[in-house]
């Protein structure tokens, strides 16, 4: 990339200055919100003895919540028929979310869910085509049928059976692993209509199954297909940002079931290994191995970490499948009829106190494209920033990232930051593939109180097209987040 090595150094030099972290995370009594927006309970009801007092000892966690989005784009193209916009919305609403008391081992939760959408901070319904980061504020399948923007919808809805070190979910629920993720950062979450289990038999080891017949991304209001792309009305199914357009509703159906299972294990000292596989039967299998070794230095601990993926067609599709872009965007794919493809990605973090570093690293195989539309992105973790999708075929991406928790080195209460740099080398051949980048991503996160946080996130794109003859896509973004939990 043309300049790289310049920018790796201004990169780095503003790491050093802004020394930022993820890890702050805003704790009341009964939840724990993460540095992921991922909210854990830590306060569950205790186990009753009579149906009734299962309903009447339940509990209710509740969350208000506002999200506010800006994107600027620098070249806005829609005029002469592109897709660049500058667009803002925004999202204000919350949960309600009940559970009820375990009864000899079995429990119920239901989770309501709201987002409006104020209308000075908005784009005009008949612009909603060009929202990006915004658009899992409302539901543009629901404007596209007459039916407003603002979401009240059933988030969650299981019941739950816990034996011993095994707990069985049936119904719509969260499911975190490496192919699938709640991915909380918006109004609503992601969310599968399945059943899976939990199990902690062996020691320092869980074991995740899941058999995921539906899903429901964040600016759905009912479940869909896991997997397939509704060519004929783009909304109505699977319309995942990173969903892959080629696998369309005509091609595979639109009754495809996700089958998952995780193992993983911090039975040897100082290592955290994951192995994980997924499947989408007669679509593509996928395998993926992770591993964590810490090594302690001093006051310092260094932690180095690979995975690496492998994705297998089980299509043998006569028509191109490769791209994510579409069956007629392959262009500079070397078998665009294949799904086969992998990726392998490393880091090293640097942990001291208060202090994250990471210097992380991915590479994608000259392939097929990587299909991730559950929101567990397949480079999160390692090079991906706010907003990106990096796991296009032959692409490389380097990150530099750190962060600091003044709230834990007793500086600031409540305040942590996080920056991230990376450098984006996308094939240039392939001309439905974005031109290379560098993106600047930044968070602030400030607690108010004991159940209240305050968030902001940056994200600085910089495109370079000149090379390529590809588009523009420079942009600037701008988050702000407000939680409030009771």
């Amino acid at each position: 990339m043309k300049n790289s090595m310049i920018k790796l150094a201004v990169g780095t030099a503003a790491l050093l200055a802004l020394s930022t972290s993820a890890h702050a995370t805003l704790k009341t009594e009964k939840v724990t919100l993460k540095g992921n927006m991922v909210v854990n309970f830590n306060k569950l009801p205790a186990a009753v003895d009579t149906l009734g007092e299962a309903f009447t000892e339940g509990m209710f966690y509740g969350r208000l919540r506002t999200n506010f989005f800006y994107w600027d784009w620098s070249v806005e193209d829609f005029e002469t028929g592109g897709k660049q916009k500058d667009n803002k919305n925004n999202g204000i609403g919350g949960s309600f979310i009940y559970k009820t008391a375990p009864l000899n081992g079995f429990s119920a939760t239901v989770g309501m869910y709201t987002t409006q959408n104020a209308a000075f901070f908005k784009m005009d319904e008949s612009d909603v085509k060009y929202s990006k980061s915004g658009k899992d504020t409302f539901s543009r399948n629901q404007i596209a049928n007459g039916l407003g923007d603002g979401m009240t919808v059933l988030g969650q809805a299981y019941l739950q059976a816990d034996f011993g070190k095994a707990s069985v979910k049936v119904g719509r629920q969260m499911f975190e692993t490496v192919f699938t993720k709640s991915n909380d950062t918006k109004m609503i979450p992601n969310t599968f209509d399945g059943v899976t289990a939990t199990i902690k038999a062996l020691p320092k080891t869980t074991i995740k199954l899941g058999y995921l017949a539906k899903q429901k991304l964040r600016d759905h209001t009912e479940s869909h297909d896991v997997l397939a792309f509704n060519a004929a009305d783009s909304w109505a199914e699977n319309d995942d940002s990173a969903v892959n357009k080629s696998l369309t509703t005509d091609l595979i159906g639109n009754d495809n079931k996700l089958i998952v299972g995780s193992v993983t294990t911090k039975a040897i000292k100082n290592l955290k290994a994951n192995i994980s596989v997924a499947a989408v039967p007669g679509v593509l299998n996928n395998i993926t191995l992770e591993a964590h070794y810490t090594i302690p230095v001093g006051g310092m601990k260094i932690v180095p970490g690979i995975r690496y993926m492998k994705q297998i067609d089980r299509l043998g599709a006569t028509t191109n499948v490769a791209s994510l872009k579409g069956a007629t965007k392959t262009t500079g794919y070397k078998d665009p009829k294949s799904l086969n493809s992998g990726l392998l990605a490393a880091r090293i973090d640097f942990k001291s106190g208060a202090f994250l570093g990471r210097l992380g690293y991915s590479k994608i195989d000259d392939a097929a494209d990587i299909v991730a539309p559950w929101r567990g992105f397949p480079t999160g973790g390692f090079t991906r920033a706010m907003a990106q999708y990096n796991w296009y075929a032959n692409t490389q991406t380097i990150m530099l990232r750190a962060g600091y928790d003044f709230g834990k080195a007793k500086i600031l209460p409540g305040f942590s930051a996080m920056v991230r740099y990376a450098i984006q080398d996308f094939d240039d051949a392939k001309s439905s593939v974005s031109a290379d980048s560098t993106v600047i991503h930044m968070d602030l996160r400030q607690n108010l109180g004991d159940s209240s946080e305050l968030k902001f996130r940056l994200g600085v794109v910089t495109a370079e097209p000149g090379t390529t003859g590809k588009t523009d896509y420079s942009y600037n973004e701008y988050r702000v987040e407000y939680n409030y939990f009771f």
